[in-house]
This record gives C-alpha cells, structure tokens and sequence, in this order.
C-alpha cells in the first residue's frame, strides 16, 4: 500500500528548470519513483546531463531546450513530452530567478518586466497549455519563502512569487477536481541562483546555517524539495490542492 501512495509508474512529468538546482533534484526524484521525465531548461548541456544521469541509473528521461517564456516553445514542450512518452500527467513550473538585487524604487522598468515574465507569467503561460493537454493531472508550482517574507532588495522577486501562490489557489479552484494544484515555497537551499542572488560564497554557508538557528538544524538540498515534490503529485496528497506549503526547515 505504501509503495502505490508514492508510486508514479508508467506517467509522465515535464520539470522545468531541471537543469541544476532544485530542478535537477525533483526531476531524479520523480524518476526514481518510476516516471518518464522530461527536463527542460534553456541549458540543452545542462538537461542533456540531468537526463543522462537519470537513465544511467535505470530510470526513464529526455530533455528539450525550452524557454518557457516563450508561448509557442512551451507548447512544443507539452507536445514533445505526449510523443515521447504518451501523456502528459505532471508538470512543475520550476524555471524562474532573478540575480538582481535592489530596492523597488531604483529597480528599473526592464527588470521588473522580466521578473515579472519569468517568474509569474510564464508559470500562468506553462500552467494554462499543461492544463490543455492533460485529461487528467497535477500542477506544482515552485514558489519561495519571498512570496510572503520581506528579503531586502527582492521586493520584485517577492512581488511576482506571491502572485505565483495566488496563481495556484485560482488554478486549483478551476482546474479541479480533473487536476490538482499545489505549490512549494522553499527556504535555504544554496543552489547557484540562491548563492549568486545573496553573493555568497562556499565559506559563507557555515555561518548562513548558524545564523538562520532552523529547527531542522541545516540547510536545505535539492533532494529535500524533490521528496516534498513527491509526495504533492503522488497519490498519497490525493486530497491536497491549492495549498502553498513551506519546505524551510521550519515554521
């Protein structure tokens, strides 16, 4: 009975953002459980690498090149992953970040735009043809702690992620019950957009982890935000939708 509440055998997920990062983890978690994931990124080398990697340990991948603030390329995505693989039953807007730290009021118009694009519309553009493709599904959306606290310098990161949550309360109420809609807000995690994003270096986590005292006692790492992502498209959270949960290491 366990084994069926996590298992996703025989179904097919697109991650975006697989490339590295959070992405990467969700997309070999995903795989481990027994889906057919396809990896998309802007990156071809970077998802070319992820979905090798699955494959070589037994599992079941592709990848395409997809910029998925491009309408027509997110739609060619949801295509390739029905001809690859036969359906299409997952999808996890994951892709997003923004290296540019300022304050709103010195934050420049283009900037704004293209956070905006990228992690707001695009997770509107990518859930919507998801959505049409899909006879039956789930939709995870990859949000951030930002969504509801204030980081200094972020308030346009914030600004698009906390449209992200809200995003996935509307979807969950209008897709429903042919699919289900939830959303990952993750705290620490020092993937590369996390590390360039604050400037940190390797030698400055010790002091990040001390600093932050979370209950959990660490940080985060990607696998950690793939087990979470499991469990929100396995059967087990079948009666899970619309939620924003944090994955923080605490409250």
């Amino acid at each position: 009975m366990i084994e069926e509440l996590f298992s996703l055998k025989g179904e097919t997920a697109v991650v975006t953002g697989a490339g590295r990062g959070i992405g990467e983890g969700i997309a070999k978690v995903l795989a481990a459980a027994g889906a057919h994931v396809v990896c998309a990124a802007r990156r071809q080398e970077e998802i070319e690498r992820v979905a090798s990697e699955i494959n070589a340990a037994g599992g079941s991948a592709a990848a395409l090149a997809t910029d998925v603030t491009d309408e027509a390329a997110v739609q060619a995505l949801a295509d390739f992953a029905v001809a690859t693989f036969g359906g299409l039953h997952m999808w996890v807007n994951n892709a997003g970040g923004s290296s540019v730290q300022r304050s709103l009021h010195k934050l420049d118009r283009a900037e704004w735009d293209r956070t905006l694009n990228l992690n707001l519309t695009a997770v509107w553009q990518c859930t919507r043809i998801a959505a049409a493709v899909m006879a039956e599904g789930r939709i995870l959306n990859i949000s951030s702690l930002a969504a509801e606290d204030v980081i200094a310098g972020s308030g346009h990161y914030s600004a698009a992620k906390a449209g992200v949550n809200m995003l996935t309360r509307t979807f969950a109420q209008e897709l429903g019950p042919r699919i289900r809609v939830n959303c990952i807000m993750p705290g620490a995690v020092p993937t590369e957009i996390m590390m360039k994003a604050l400037r940190l270096e390797n030698d400055d986590l010790p002091n990040l982890e001390k600093m932050l005292k979370l209950p959990a006692g660490r940080l985060g790492t990607p696998t950690d935000l793939g087990a979470a992502a499991l469990f929100l498209l396995a059967p087990a959270s079948a009666w899970v939708t619309g939620q924003n949960i944090r994955v923080s290491g605490g409250p």
